[in-house]
């Protein structure tokens, strides 16, 4: 069965036992993708990428809800009020 592998550098689980920085650093700061009997099991992913997907995930999530809230009726406040 065929199977994308979302990763232009992949390694096996024994090679990422053996070295896994060195497997990590292979990706030269993108992901790995970690196969097992030549089908991809897992992404290894460096830190900096993976804080960077989880800000983007949060940017994404935040402009739906502003979206969402587009068409809310408006309330105006005083700031003395407050």
């Amino acid at each position: 069965m065929p199977n994308t592998v979302l990763a232009e550098v992949t390694a096996s689980v024994s090679e990422l036992k053996k070295n896994p920085m060195g497997t990590v650093a292979a990706g030269e700061g993108f992901p790995v993708a970690i196969l097992n009997r030549n089908e991809p099991a897992f992404y290894c992913v460096p830190a900096k990428a993976f804080e960077a997907m989880m800000e983007r995930l949060e940017d994404i999530e935040l402009n739906a809800l502003a979206d969402a809230r587009k068409g809310e009726k408006r309330i105006r406040v005083d700031l003395d009020a407050l």
